[in-house]
């Protein structure tokens, strides 16, 4: 069993939402693992095109594996996701000729647009003009960089590389650029935009928060009501206070007092952003940490071998027939449905609205679990998960079956499908005594998109 590594993964194609780079990230703090002693990498330095000159921000985004909650965050559900040690690392520095250049160095691809004005693009080009973009329009103006982006995530393996690079970018152009970190809720929103407005996939807010958000032996308990509702009444407290009429809660601006007047590059604080100051910092709305303590039992990720593909797969199909159910039943959102509703459905949005409403429910047993140390309980309520996302949501492929039942003959008590669904990875839950397959990923609960030093 792999203990912490992924590797020998490349971009996405055009598409696609998960993206991941070849290579090792160097780890929070420090250089790449097996980097030869005095080479550039073991320096800091990247080898690459785009890395000439000193480094103005480095920033890290966790990928993330959901415990449970599965497609319930664009339906103002509830989630049970947590940061991993794994994500994707982008380096800044000055670009004297008014360009964005993003390079991925271990795979050498290429991109340059005007930082003044991204123009669309497809596949992953469009994550990093999504970001820029958005930050400018929201009142963070973008200095021109050069970034080099590396990564230790899997493409298309449901551990949301895709929210990892954006927060990587958000993170290291903020601080590039001398703009005091937002409000991380808000963050999370715009950068949950970048997937849907620039990328093509309807994603909620669960990656993002969850990369944002990470804590080190914890998993997150989201109420993905409960920020929207914060973020909403924030808004509306910071548009009253200014004289001005209500923000939208689908797009409230960041509040005054997280802006700042833009610093000379370069000049930011390592560790900046951990939530609330530090682990442990104030409580947030709609963010309860769960302690993740197995002890001796093991969480891991195994390949289906089936990439995903968000923005191409059925994925927007789900969230579209979550919409119609939401139409016909005459309510806002399938947080609000009761457990009559899908009876009052045509088939397949009867099915569609039942696994939501009962995976709500199994995010709020697994934290009873966890909360009682009852891991064997954990472990049904996965294997109820993926049961549901097979029959009712149908999401799952052949590949992805063949690997529960693996993992389930080799004594894992319990194993779901991650991500979005049609392919990616099985999450398993191993007791002890029982060994995982060899090619098996361990992952470990990790801490939040920072700034690393430089």
């Amino acid at each position: 069993m792999t203990d912490g590594a992924a590797r020998g993964y490349s971009l996405p194609e055009a598409g696609r939402s998960e993206v991941a780079l070849d290579g090792p990230t160097p780890p929070p703090g420090g250089a790449p693992t097996g980097a030869p002693p005095g080479s550039r990498a073991r320096r800091g330095r990247s080898s690459g095109r785009g890395g000439r000159g000193a480094a103005t921000a480095v920033a890290f985004g966790p990928g993330r594996v959901n415990l449970v909650g599965e497609h319930t965050d664009y339906n103002d559900g509830l989630c049970l996701p947590f940061a991993i040690e794994l994500g994707v690392t982008v380096r800044a520095r000055q670009s004297p000729d008014g360009l964005m250049r993003v390079h991925a160095a271990d795979i050498g691809s290429h991109d340059v647009f005007p930082a003044a004005a991204p123009p669309r693009a497809e596949g992953w080009r469009s994550f990093a003009r999504g970001v820029v973009a958005l930050l400018t329009q929201a009142g963070y103006p973008i200095r021109p960089a050069r970034l080099v982006v590396t990564g230790r995530l899997p493409r298309g393996a449901g551990l949301s590389s895709s929210a990892a690079l954006e927060v990587a970018l958000a993170l290291a152009l903020l601080a590039h650029s001398g703009h005091r970190e937002p409000d991380r809720r808000e963050l999370a929103r715009l950068l949950s935009r970048v997937e849907n407005e620039w990328v093509g996939a309807r994603t909620g807010l669960l990656d993002q928060t969850a990369s944002l958000y990470g804590r080190p032996g914890h998993a997150l308990c989201l109420d993905i009501r409960a920020l929207g509702a914060a973020l909403a009444a924030e808004g509306r407290a910071a548009g009253a206070g200014q004289g001005t009429a209500d923000v939208p809660a689908a797009d409230p601006p960041p509040a005054p007092a997280a802006r700042a007047v833009p610093r000379p590059p370069g000049r930011w604080q390592v560790g900046a952003g951990w939530p609330g100051g530090a682990p442990g910092g104030p409580a947030t709305a709609g963010i309860e940490p769960v302690r993740l303590d197995l002890g001796r039992w093991r969480l891991v990720t195994v390949d289906s071998g089936v990439r995903h593909a968000i923005a191409a797969s059925g994925y927007n199909t789900r969230r579209a027939e979550c919409a119609r159910a939401r139409e016909l039943l005459g309510i806002g959102s399938l947080r609000e449905a009761d457990d009559e509703a899908p009876g009052r459905l045509p088939e397949p949005l009867a099915r569609r609205v039942r696994h939501v409403l009962d995976e709500n429910e199994r995010v709020r047993l697994a934290v009873a679990a966890l909360r009682t140390g009852d891991l064997l309980s954990l472990g049904r309520v996965l294997d109820a998960s993926h049961a549901s996302l097979r029959d009712l949501y149908e999401v799952s492929v052949p590949e992805v079956e063949e690997t529960v039942a693996r993992l389930r003959a080799a004594g894992a008590a319990g194993a779901r499908m991650v991500g979005g669904g049609f392919g990616g990875s099985v999450l398993a839950l191993f007791p002890p005594g029982r060994r995982p397959p060899a090619e098996a990923v361990r992952v470990l609960p990790g801490g939040p998109g920072r700034l690393l030093r430089r």
